[in-house]
């Protein structure tokens, strides 16, 4: 299963929309840009029927360093997440086929 990049979105906006290929990734980023302000801002972002993307903090906690084994401190951080709507999900699943093979 290949994956999708910007590339990929630019395009597929640009062919659904009928923008031009250089508006489509100028919209795109945009977007992008947006939802990353808000995120850095500690806002929500829910987009209804798709999902909500939105920050937490994480706590301070020691970490190990795998090569060497010696503990790190981690210090405190805001973590950027998305929670996928019910939605979605469904429409997910039915697109993909596991629906039927689990009935």
């Amino acid at each position: 299963m290949a994956n999708t990049t910007k590339h990929g979105l630019v395009s597929a906006v640009a062919q659904t929309t009928g923008l031009t290929q250089v508006e489509a990734k100028i919209a795109i980023e945009e977007l992008l840009e947006a939802f990353a302000e808000e995120l850095e801002r500690g806002r929500t972002i829910e987009l209804r029927g798709f999902g909500t993307f939105y920050v937490r903090e994480r706590k301070p906690r020691p970490a190990r360093n795998p090569r060497t084994g010696d503990v790190v401190p981690l210090d405190r951080r805001m973590a950027p997440l998305f929670k996928f709507s019910g939605e979605l999900r469904k429409q997910v699943n039915e697109n993909s086929g596991l629906q039927a093979e689990n009935a």
